[in-house]
């Protein structure tokens, strides 16, 4: 069995002695339950593991006030908390009566907006976490870029021996969520509509959205359109990218562009088997692009993240802003990057600090004071310097 250490493992321990409930918030199959786990095996204190999946242990919560109280000085963990939402109220009770930090863990796999009911009855008792699929740095020592970068970042694809099975894994990931997940979510959306318009998102990953072109194609109007990716989103499976706005004094791009979050799902949605095919496919460059935007974002989540694109075709794949810090970025799939006149024009506009051009190279150069090409991991280094 290989075990992995997850990145958020500390700061989630840290997590657990300052609040009285921790919630980790990510995708079915990312691995919170296993950390979750690892976290409490360093904990010293008596645990209790919940899983909301199986009936038994939702059984055990018919009277959880009850249940709550015979466990008043146990470390309680409740998996899958989408299933119960109806428990917060009773969990907000139990730490107004007994306040001390370390009470829950809860994990799910919905976000927060989703489970309502977690943040109109824990303000201020609870902090919530987002674990994603791994990250780059969390297996660089493991597996090569292009393995990670083919097969994803969930743990049973990218673990898996070859490239067929990490893909069949992901094609079940795929009808699990549609058929089983969202309407588990409460959500009577006919599970062949929600995959059409996910599998055309894999068409447009790493462009700008455009909502009438999608409610064409697919024959649904935008209300409908915006609440489905809406629910994609919230349940962690795409990003939208919003635009930079800061005025500039140019005419700017205003819609937003839109990644498959996990690179993975992106080539089982688009038929991508092997890495010799990813390399063929007009989905290459873009690919390559939301694989590094998600890592920086995930590894940035108090800074602000844009876009920058201009009427006239400056552009700019990724800004990191946080006080009075800018970071642009440019994603380049090559190991010789070429930067367009677009680049330039947009860097001219944003004066950057500093900016990136990230690409598959083995070792970091300057192109200018400012200016370098980073390998992924080294970008993701020198982002945690700047923010701690």
């Amino acid at each position: 069995m290989v075990i992995i250490e997850r990145i958020a493992q500390k700061e989630l321990l840290e997590d657990l002695r300052e609040f009285p409930a921790v919630v980790i918030l990510g995708p079915r199959q990312c691995g919170k339950s296993t950390l979750s786990k690892m976290i409490l095996n360093q904990v010293d204190k008596e645990l209790v593991y919940i899983d909301a999946e199986k009936p038994s242990d939702r059984n055990k919560l018919q009277d959880a006030e009850l249940f709550f109280d015979l466990h008043r000085n146990k470390l309680i963990c409740i998996d899958e908390v989408q299933r119960l939402p109806e428990i917060f109220q009773i969990i907000r009770s139990d730490i107004d009566i007994n306040r001390r930090n370390g009470r829950f863990l809860i994990l799910g796999s919905a976000s927060k907006d989703l489970i309502r009911q977690s943040s109109e009855t824990l303000a201020g008792r609870i902090i919530y976490e987002q674990l994603t699929p791994f990250l780059f740095p969390e297996i660089s020592d493991k597996k090569e870029l292009n393995e990670y970068w083919l097969k994803g970042g969930f743990p049973l694809s990218l673990l898996s021996n070859t490239d067929k099975s990490s893909y069949n894994w992901r094609n079940s990931f795929i009808q699990t969520f549609l058929e089983r997940d969202i309407p588990q979510l409460g959500f009577n959306i006919p599970a062949e509509t929600l995959r059409r318009l996910w599998q055309m998102v894999a068409h447009w990953h790493g462009q700008i959205i455009n909502y009438s072109s999608i409610s064409n194609s697919l024959g649904i109007n935008h209300t409908s359109i915006r609440n489905y990716l809406d629910l994609l989103s919230e349940t962690f499976m795409i990003r939208l990218l919003r635009p930079y706005t800061k005025n500039v004094g140019k005419r700017l791009i205003k819609s937003p562009k839109v990644y498959i979050r996990d690179h993975g799902l992106l080539h089982c949605l688009l038929q991508i088997f092997s890495f010799d095919d990813l390399m063929g496919h007009p989905v290459f460059g873009a690919s390559w692009e939301g694989l590094v935007v998600e890592n920086l974002i995930s590894r940035s989540p108090q800074w602000n993240h844009f876009y920058y694109r201009t009427s006239n075709g400056a552009e700019l794949d990724l800004i990191l802003s946080f006080g009075q810090k800018t970071i642009a970025v440019e994603c380049k799939a090559t190991k010789s990057p070429r930067l367009t006149r677009g680049f330039w024009n947009a860097k001219e506009d944003i004066k950057p600090d500093e900016t990136w051009i990230i690409a598959p190279v083995s070792d970091p150069y300057p192109i200018k004071k400012d200016t370098f090409v980073l390998p992924l991991k080294t970008a993701i280094e020198k982002l945690q310097k700047l923010q701690n």
